[in-house]
């Protein structure tokens, strides 16, 4: 049982940001007891396993202190039991950070997954999302009155965690990413202090917040702006062979470069799972997934999407016109957590000429282990029209992405890891220098130059902004910003 009411807590040691230990004795623990109305867990109690547990199944974690937060004030006031104690702290959302910044040993976590409420407001068109929701969440109730946000492409992501880092996903060459859509947030800060930040309001935060991840406090809601879409969508989604994978993913690539911003496509270089969620015709197969889906009318969309269909002989075509929720859930079944072992690693590309073609076919088709995605999704479109200064999120300029993630089952880690590295590291010279901190595992003292390569001439303004409300530097579970 959690540490509830009427029991007796045990001491429990916790991490300390400068390294050590601190003590939260019985008398403590029996204070926030009486004052947290979510449950306080520990390493005994039922539900600390569920609620540890992340998509990554490489971090294995345990927290000294687990605070389910079930609104607001529990959040201040777990923000400052931190603080006062001066405790490492991790905060949770929808767990599915791959570098595992959403956990840590022997520290506290602030867990929010008990916060997803969504509130949809269809005449201004305006989606209020607490920090615990996923994207499935959010697509659940939008959906209800024909709207849709930019999410993910995932639906048991994390809305909190997608949004602060950016957020590409199906909608994102039309309407931008995630963060491009937030209209407002509420945010518990090192100090203590709820505080809403737009526009209008602590401008320099919500810049901040805009793709700065989560280094300047807990977001416990967000206020998006949404878009007519749906509930029908035309998708695109084709499995061709091995053999005729080069000719596919250079057509792919040239088709790619006449798309309207109505279309957002990928390229996957993937083995499919002998699931019964494959046709049975591609199982255990070698193939690269030729995906997409166009942000207007249906019709429309079958006509512009068809080449996607016939660039070669596919193995299966499972394209049509389907409900947006069902395509935003497709790869659910792929990303349950705790499954797969992972380690990711991204750069942004300039363009897709012969050389990244030749690179990328070769290691897509020469990949470690089944599981693993060698990963290309088109930018471009809405995300381009945002000036570089006028959000945090760092390349606004390129064509598109290699994303490089690495999955196994097997206990060959170190292997996977190092192709992972390798095939990046030949990569570096065709990209801009940057990366997507979303699909990094890497933390920043493992690879210094990550954060200043991503960010660019935005971190300095980073850094003065993460002074200015986390001048201590608690949050620093994330791809850490050090303060000014």
């Amino acid at each position: 049982m959690p540490i509830g009411r009427g029991e007796k807590p045990m001491s429990i040691e916790v991490e300390t940001l400068s390294g050590g230990t601190t003590t939260l004795d019985d008398e403590k623990l029996e204070e926030l007891r009486m004052t947290f109305r979510g449950p306080l867990l520990s390493q005994q109690d039922d539900g600390y396993d569920e609620s540890r547990v992340v998509y990554n199944g490489m971090v294995d974690r345990r927290p000294a202190l687990i605070v389910r937060c079930s609104g607001t004030a529990d959040v201040i006031d777990a923000v400052n039991l931190a603080r006062e104690h001066g405790l490492l702290t991790a905060v949770r959302g929808g767990g599915h950070s791959v570098a595992g910044h959403s956990v840590h040993d022997r520290g506290l976590l602030i867990d929010l997954s008990g916060m997803r409420g969504v509130w949809v407001d269809p005449d201004s068109r305006v989606v209020r999302v607490q920090g615990g929701a996923t994207w499935g969440d959010v697509d659940r109730e939008a959906q209800a009155f024909g709207l849709a946000v930019p999410g993910g492409v995932v639906s048991t992501t994390g809305v909190a965690g997608l949004t602060l880092g950016g957020g590409y996903g199906w909608l994102h060459r039309k309407y931008g990413l995630s963060c491009d859509n937030l209209r407002a947030v509420e945010i518990v800060t090192a100090d203590g202090r709820l505080l809403r930040a737009s526009e209008s309001e602590n401008e320099d935060l919500f810049w901040g917040l805009r793709g700065g991840g989560g280094n300047f406090g807990v977001v416990t809601a967000f206020e998006f702006t949404a878009h007519a879409l749906g509930p029908i969508v035309m998708c695109a989604a084709t499995m061709y062979g091995e053999s005729s994978a080069d000719e596919v993913f250079r057509a792919w690539r040239d088709w790619a470069e006449t798309v309207p911003d109505e279309v957002t496509t990928r390229a996957i270089f993937w083995t499919a799972p002998e699931d019964p969620h494959m046709p049975p015709q591609v199982q255990g197969r070698q193939v690269l997934l030729t995906a997409a889906m166009y942000a207007g009318p249906p019709d429309e969309g079958e006509r512009i999407l068809q080449p996607v269909r016939q660039f070669a002989t596919p193995l299966v075509d499972l394209s049509g016109q389907m409900p947006y929720r069902m395509f935003q859930s497709v790869l659910d079944f792929f990303f349950v957590k705790g499954e797969l072992s992972s380690y990711w690693k991204s750069l942004f590309m300039n363009e897709l000429g012969d050389r990244a073609t030749d690179l990328i076919v070769k290691h897509g088709l020469a990949r470690t282990t089944p599981q693993t995605m060698v990963h290309v999704p088109l930018l471009g479109g809405a995300v381009n029209r945002v000036g570089q200064g006028d959000t945090a999120f760092g390349d606004r300029g390129a064509h598109c992405m290699l994303s490089v993630d690495g999955n196994w089952v097997d206990h060959n880690s170190a292997e996977h890891i190092a192709w992972v590295r390798h095939v990046i590291s030949e990569a570096e010279e065709l990209s801009t220098g940057a990366s997507y901190l979303n699909f990094d595992s890497d933390a920043p003292e493992k690879s210094p130059d990550l954060v200043s390569a991503t960010f660019g001439e935005n971190l300095q303004r980073l850094t003065e902004i993460k002074k200015r409300y986390d001048p201590q530097n608690l949050f620093r579970l994330n791809a850490n910003i050090a303060p000014a």
